[in-house]
């Protein structure tokens, strides 16, 4: 187990890569991939943040966004809210 948001933002980018596309649609705004957002939320969920403070914190913290592989600009907490409710939306049982 680590104590470095770093190491957790490198391992969960490095995560999503695997598992998910980078975009969920050929549509899809070219702004952020779903990689990052990924990883900002489980830098969130080890801060202990909310939106707003994983928000406050990649603006504050050049190493995380350069990690993240963030310019200057970070999403907005309302597009991580929305991302995480895209992403980590639970699936009930399939239904004919």
């Amino acid at each position: 187990m680590t104590k470095s948001a770093l190491a957790v933002a490198r391992q969960a980018l490095e995560a999503a890569r695997a598992a998910v596309p980078a975009y969920s649609s050929k549509f899809s705004k070219r702004t952020y991939t779903q990689h990052q957002h990924l990883a900002i939320l489980a830098v969130q969920q080890f801060l202990k943040v909310d939106y707003r403070g994983i928000e406050q914190h990649l603006r504050d913290w050049s190493e995380l966004r350069a990690e993240l592989g963030l310019g200057a600009d970070v999403p907005d907490h309302s597009t991580l809210q929305k991302a995480a409710e895209r992403l980590l939306e639970k699936k009930g049982p399939m239904r004919s």
